[in-house]
Parts: C-alpha cells; sequence; structure tokens
C-alpha cells in the first residue's frame, strides 16, 4: 500500500498513474538464489526454420464491457484423441493431436486496451505459433528437463494454485529446498521492462525460462553436470520431441534458444481475465474517464468488497491508499517504476512481484515466503515498511520516513476482501494450460 507523498514522481505509463502504489510484493519467483549467466551462444537467434502459422496478437472482444470475461478467456476445446496426424510416439505419451492443437491467442477485454498492449514484453522477433506454445507445455510438464527425471516447471508452478507453489520454498530435484518462493505466472507477459525473477536478473522471460534448469537445487543441469547442452542432447534422444520440435520450427533440432522460446510463449498465453473484479470491472469500464471507470462501485461486490477496492484504487486525497499505482488494473501486474516495498532494513536490492491476480491462492508470500497469509502482507504495509536505499518514494512521507497507515481493523479485512476478488478459476482449470501427458 503506496500512499502517494508531494514529493514523489506520478506514474506516466498509466492514466491511473497519479494514485499511490501498494507494492504487495505477494507473489513467487521460482529460481532461488541466482546463478552464473548461460553462454551467451544458448541466448542466440533460433535457425530460420519452416514454421506454423504465426499466432495473431491477442484479440480484444468489443463487447467485453457486457459480457463476462471468463466466456471468452477460457474457450477452448477439449483435448481429442489422439488422430492419425499424430505420429505414434506423441500419440502414445500425450493427449495432444497435433493436426488440432489448442489455440493459445489470448481473447481479451475491451479494458486489455492500447496502454496494457504497451507493457507486452513478448519480443518482436519471437517465434510464434500455437504449435511452439504446445511445444513449451509439453515442456513445462515434462520432468525429463530435471536430471533425475523428478521435478517440472509445473511441479513448482501448479496450475490450480495460480501457477504458485504453496510451499514457502520449493522442493529441488534431489529434495532441497529454494531460497525465494515461486512466482505465480499469470499475466507474466504484461511487465516492462521484462526482466525475470524477484531479483530481475534475467533480462527476459526467454532468459529466465532454463535458469531453472540448471539451477543446482532445482532441476540440476549445472555446468558441472554438462548445462544445458545436456538437456538438448537428453531431448534430442526423445523421439516425440523430435516430432514436436519439427511441428514447431520445421526440423528437429532441439537448441536452447528454442527451449526458452516455446517456454516463454506457453507462459505468455496464462493471461488472467476471468476473476470476479474482471467481469465487474466489464460492465463499468468507459475508456473516456480519466480513470476508466476503475474508481466506479462494482455491480456484485459486496460493500466490504467495494471499500477495499475504494482503499485499492483511489488516491490518499480521495480517502484510499493508491496501491493501484504499483500493481496495476486490469492486469494488476507491477508498473515499470516501482521500487522495493521495505521488507528488511537497508534494503538495496529492487525486487519486483508478479500480477496480483490469483494472490488468494498462495500459501506464501513476498520474495522468502516470509508471510504466511494476505493479513500478514496487509499488516506489513500498515505499520511494518523499514527504511532503506531501495524503498518506493511512494512508501515514505514528505518528510522521507516510512509511513504508517493506522488502518483499522474493517479497512484491513475489507483489502483482504477485495484481493480475494482477483482469483481467476479460468486460469486455474484451463485444460490449455494442464499436463499433456498420459
Amino acid at each position: 500500500m503506496r500512499p502517494y507523498p508531494a514529493h514523489a514522481q506520478p506514474l506516466a505509463a498509466a492514466p491511473w498513474a497519479t494514485l499511490a502504489c501498494l507494492a504487495l510484493l505477494a507473489g513467487c519467483g521460482g529460481g532461488g538464489s541466482s546463478v552464473e549467466a548461460a553462454p551467451a551462444e544458448m541466448a542466440s537467434a533460433v535457425a530460420t526454420a519452416v514454421t506454423p502459422a504465426p499466432i495473431a496478437a491477442p484479440a480484444v472482444n468489443a463487447t467485453a464491457t457486457t459480457v463476462t470475461p471468463t466466456a471468452t478467456s477460457t474457450a477452448t476445446a477439449a483435448t481429442p484423441a489422439a488422430s492419425a496426424a499424430t505420429p505414434a510416439t506423441a500419440a502414445a505419451m500425450l493427449t495432444l493431436d497435433l493436426a488440432r492443437l489448442p489455440d493459445y491467442t489470448p481473447v481479451l477485454p475491451a479494458s486489455y486496451d492500447n496502454a496494457v498492449a504497451a507493457t507486452d514484453n513478448t519480443p518482436a522477433t519471437a517465434s510464434r505459433g500455437n504449435a511452439v506454445a504446445a511445444l513449451g507445455r509439453v515442456l513445462f510438464h515434462d520432468r525429463r528437463l530435471s536430471i533425475n527425471d523428478t521435478i517440472a516447471c509445473a511441479s513448482c508452478h501448479q496450475q490450480a494454485l495460480g501457477f504458485g507453489d504453496s510451499r514457502r520454498f520449493s522442493l529441488g530435484f534431489a529434495g532441497g529446498s529454494t531460497t525465494a518462493h515461486a512466482m505465480r505466472l499469470g499475466n507474466v507477459r504484461y511487465w516492462q521492462p521484462a526482466n525475470m525473477f524477484w531479483d530481475r536478473r534475467a533480462a527476459t522471460l526467454e532468459a529466465q525460462a532454463t535458469e531453472p534448469i540448471r539451477h543446482p537445487v532445482e532441476m540440476g543441469f549445472t555446468d558441472a553436470a554438462a548445462g544445458l547442452g545436456a538437456v538438448t542432447a537428453k531431448l534430442q534422444a526423445l523421439t516425440y520431441y523430435q516430432e514436436l520440435f519439427t511441428l514447431a520450427y520445421g526440423d528437429a533440432n532441439v537448441t536452447v534458444a528454442r527451449l526458452q522460446t516455446a517456454l516463454a510463449q506457453f507462459q505468455r498465453a496464462m493471461v488472467s481475465t476471468a476473476s470476479r473484479w474482471d467481469a465487474a470491472y466489464a460492465q463499468v469500464y468507459n475508456p473516456a474517464a480519466p480513470d476508466r471507470g476503475l474508481g466506479t462501485p462494482l455491480p456484485g461486490f459486496t460493500v466490504q468488497e467495494n471499500r477495499g477496492r475504494q482503499l485499492f484504487v483511489a488516491a490518499p486525497p480521495q480517502g484510499g491508499l493508491g496501491c493501484a499505482a504499483c500493481h496495476q488494473p486490469p492486469t494488476f501486474s507491477l508498473a515499470a517504476n516501482s521500487r522495493s516495498n521495505g521488507l528488511d532494513a537497508g534494503e538495496t536490492v529492487l525486487f519486483k512481484s508478479p500480477s496480483l491476480k490469483n494472490v488468494a491462492l498462495s500459501g506464501a508470500f513476498m520474495h522468502d515466503g516470509r508471510f504466511a497469509s494476505l493479513e500478514q502482507v496487509v499488516d506489513h504495509y500498515d505499520r511494518g515498511i523499514q527504511d532503506g536505499p531501495a524503498l518506493d518514494d511512494r512508501l515514505r512521507t514528505p518528510q522521507g520516513q516510512p509511513r504508517r497507515l493506522n488502518l483499522s481493523a474493517d479497512d484491513k479485512a475489507a483489502l483482504v476482501a477485495f484481493l480475494r476478488t482477483l482469483s481467476d478459476p479460468a486460469l486455474t482449470t484451463d485444460n490449455r494450460f494442464s499436463s499433456p501427458f498420459r
């Protein structure tokens, strides 16, 4: 909850930028301690190849102001049975019909407008297509990406939990614990400047995608274990990956760059637009209004939920806390100019957080999972912010001291109630993101 002091700089990325900010760093990270960067050649561009038709830019549903987002964000056919078009090896391993892949193009409500599109971190040169995203889905759920075939990306980023983990620290391939809480992945595409992990150490989602694979605790393909080269060789020897890479890229060559692109494109398809908040906001969204209708009481919300919405969205002069200046609706992803939230005195690291969509499904909060409930998170912003060089100015008084909000018990409960309206059951059950393995 980042009240906006007079000396702080307003945000320029959105009309509500002059609101203050609540940096609820309440998601998850996956990645533990940083490791040395992958060799430069591993991030090289994918070789030119014949690819399937590209995925179009996210489609905006013009009727989304009157139609519940659930109807658009989850529309996908049930996984078809294997057909003659699916090679025998892939058919034996996977539930995918390679001739009728699900469509991974996000269908967006009208509120995902040009301001939201400007935060999309998809590279202009990214290899696209449903076959690329489907390959990413298989990779995401495949335990063979760990050195002993025990851990997949999905082990720590579980769909039912908003692609997060209920544990404070996830378990790695040998049973050891990571040192960071696993970040939720919903709306991961909507974050600029595009760097990833809690400490922003990976420049892009593509660069982030393979770091857990080479991590000594998470998946174990360290440089001492021949690194990512050993992973590509392992996958190259599996017939179903030869078939999937050929479908996605035109040939069977497994490269690190292709792994990164496929995993990143699959994750970017995880767009959350079907929470109760989305459905209610679609009814009041007004692109001509200065705040796009964000300040309007939402239909179907309880008095408590609307009070929490007011506190979250409105600036302090309007009776709010200005949380939305950092956690920007409708994606609830972090604003680019957000800094850290004062967890520890003297903090120097500029932490980022994931989108707050599905935050109520998390089992732990902050980069180190130190809080076990949303109530504890709210208490931190109410009276626990610590001073340090990295502290966001919106969490300071005009005199430069950490803010103390002195919220009533009712207002704390209202904030928690509002955050629970951001849960998106469509994303957590969408078959397109489930395990494709038989």
